[in-house]
């Protein structure tokens, strides 16, 4: 599953870029609601946010976390989140 989220987003441009805030409860939202809507993101970290405590490692890893996504591929600043979407309960 990993290699065809790989595929589909090699030519996609990141849709979600943190800053030097880093990964603020906001982004949070807005990748849960790209997540739920596509399934996967890609996700560009600017310069600014990266410090010698907060790599590119650990900020997708805590995104992935906060999201509860699986993290498919760190590649340089750019990281991609997976998730099948959730079932949402009805009441009939």
């Amino acid at each position: 599953m990993k290699r065809h989220v790989k595929h589909v987003l090699k030519d996609e441009n990141p849709t979600i870029w943190i800053g030097k805030e880093g990964l603020t409860t906001q982004l949070a939202t807005e990748i849960e609601k790209q997540l739920q809507k596509n399934k996967m993101v890609k996700i560009k970290i600017l310069p600014a946010a990266l410090t010698d405590d907060n790599t590119a490692q650990t900020i997708a890893t805590q995104a992935a976390t906060q999201t509860e996504a699986s993290l498919v591929e760190v590649r340089g600043h750019v990281f991609i989140l997976f998730r099948k979407r959730r079932q949402t309960t009805q009441n009939t």
